[in-house]
């Protein structure tokens, strides 16, 4: 009689234990990418955590490309209104809800990676992000981590080396069709020529345009040496900024201990993301070169002379894009705390 009772309270036991980690939420993540790209890192990375560390309570399911939306505006749509629970935007496919995400795009903001990383992981910026972000939509669509998609954009040319802001001047440069990157070409000295992304192979080698704006795994997976792209110059003028959205209501419907795997979930794909760029452009730079391209880095005095060129960007942006005035000193306080904090440690570790 023990034994059969003993064995009984353990099945009962067992059946307790294995609903309590039975499947309960299933998240519907999307990229407008491909495999090859660090959106698509990052979600593997958060697939796995959050899988894993739910004990089996929440399921990824991870759609790549455009299988549930086709642009940033349709899917950023999705989010909120519940038939996408998450989805990794550019500010220029956020731009039309949320205007002053366009921050991430105005030119020599954040000196580097690690300037950049701490203010994309500094509670206050991205909390001053998440709160814009959920007033903006109704409380429908929440921040939840901002990553890296591609390293950071450079100007890239057919003509010559770009080592001044001077060296822009009459250049034809591609942007896209968004007020904010053809002000920042235009208040460089160059001509903004608005291209779309398929054409632009065709566009450099025909001269429409004689330059872009891009990373350089950008550049180098659609073989732009090709097309005749032959100077690279590091200027680093903007950080190619991802913004990883949650549908609010989805999120806030979870018990806290799982919106906390979430919350952490998130924090590994920003690691992956941060670290997924890095190592992909040694052999994109390596291959740039190998075609025929040069690279040139600007000294400290050049670098301080494409900032100081690119001032009046800040004075439009903040005239001419709502929230801008908020973001902006949002995120120039962020960076500035980095600085002084990295400035220390350096201090500290050369010694």
């Amino acid at each position: 009689m023990l034994k059969r009772t003993l064995l009984t309270g353990l099945m009962a036991a067992s059946l307790v234990a294995g609903a309590a980690h039975a499947q309960e939420y299933t998240l519907r993540a999307t990229a407008n990418s491909n495999e090859q790209d660090e959106d698509y890192d990052g979600l593997v990375v958060f697939k796995d955590y959050v899988e894993k560390a739910s004990n089996g309570a929440i399921e990824v399911e991870l759609f790549i490309g455009t299988q549930l939306c086709a642009n940033g505006a349709e899917c950023i749509q999705g989010v909120a209104d519940g038939s996408i629970d998450i989805f990794v935007a550019t500010s220029g496919g956020a731009a039309g809800i949320f205007p002053y995400i366009q921050v991430f795009d105005l030119p020599y903001l954040m000196r580097d990676d690690r300037v950049a990383e701490a203010v994309l992981t500094d509670p206050e910026f991205v909390g001053t992000l998440r709160d814009m972000a959920l007033e903006s939509s109704g409380d429908t669509v929440r921040v939840m981590t901002v990553g890296n998609t591609g390293g950071w954009r450079n100007f890239a040319n057919t003509e010559r080396r770009i080592a001044t802001p001077e060296d822009l001047e009459g250049l034809k440069i591609r942007t896209v069709v968004a007020e904010l990157p053809q002000e920042v070409v235009s208040t460089l000295g160059a001509s903004p020529t608005p291209v779309p992304w398929p054409e632009l192979f065709t566009s450099l080698q025909t001269g429409v345009v004689e330059g872009t704006k891009n990373g350089i795994t950008d550049i180098m997976n659609m073989k732009f040496p090709d097309a005749g792209l032959t100077y690279l110059t590091l200027d680093g003028h903007a950080y190619m900024a991802a913004i990883w959205l949650m549908n609010n209501e989805t999120f806030l419907s979870m018990p806290e201990e799982l919106r906390r795997v979430v919350v952490n979930g998130f924090a590994e794909l920003q690691q992956a993301t941060f670290a997924s760029p890095k190592r992909k452009q040694i052999e994109a730079y390596e291959a740039f070169t190998e075609a025929g391209g040069e690279i040139y880095v600007p000294t400290p005095a050049e670098m301080q002379a494409f900032a100081e060129a690119a001032a009046p960007v800040y004075d439009w942006f903040e005239a001419n894009i709502e929230g801008g005035t908020e973001m902006l000193d949002a995120l120039r306080a962020s960076a500035a705390r980095a600085e002084e904090q990295i400035d220390a440690e350096m201090q500290v570790a050369i010694q």
